[in-house]
């Protein structure tokens, strides 16, 4: 069953003043000898933000509040633009059939290399090319990154394109403290990301 979402953006200028980022879960035992034993539990990085840091004003505040009732709490996730990593550029996509490819970023250092899938491109950014030259695709899906082309291309195509990130309030209160007309207390306030 798909969790509920709503094609909406979280105030950007909110987000632009966000704290936080990608997380993985990783136990650390470690033994009498003072050696450690690792266990990495997620494959993908789960991304968290405090938007708290990023309310400056009451304009934004209410933002917010209309934003937060808007996806009753924690209920919808929603699309919010980490402006610390929302841009890849001719990357290499992913296979699905010999039509059907998925927007990928990719992190390489030293050889080694992540790749984080993405399922929620920015509307009219995407660009795709084949042996370098622009090729249009039959179908984007900006809900899922799945990009069809009308026959197979051949090499792997590439993509350019900006990403938003899925991701839902961590809580169903709104903690805000309001002392005067102007100015507002707001605690830490944490999105999650989705992981679709």
């Amino acid at each position: 069953m798909a969790l509920p979402f709503l094609d909406i953006s979280f105030p950007n200028a909110v987000a632009r003043g966000a704290t936080g980022g990608p997380g993985f879960s990783t136990t650390v035992v470690t033994l009498g000898s003072g050696s450690e034993r690792r266990n990495i539990q997620w494959a993908n990085a789960r991304g968290e933000w405090n938007i708290s840091t990023g309310i400056r004003t009451r304009a934004e505040m209410q933002a917010v509040i209309a934003h937060f009732y808007v996806v009753k709490g924690r209920g919808y996730s929603f699309r919010f633009k980490d402006w610390s990593d929302y841009q890849a550029a001719d990357t290499t996509m992913v296979q699905v059939t010999s039509t059907i490819w998925q927007l990928v970023k990719r992190y390489t250092i030293g050889g080694n290399e992540h790749v984080r899938t993405i399922t929620k491109p920015v509307s009219g950014t995407v660009v795709t090319k084949v042996s370098g030259s622009p090729v249009t695709p039959a179908s984007i899906d900006y809900l899922t990154g799945l990009v069809t082309f009308s026959s197979a291309p051949s090499p792997a195509p590439t993509a350019t394109f900006d990403f938003d990130v899925p991701v839902r309030f961590d809580t169903d209160k709104l903690p805000v403290q309001a002392n005067a007309w102007d100015q507002q207390i707001v605690p830490q306030i944490n999105l999650i990301e989705v992981i679709e």
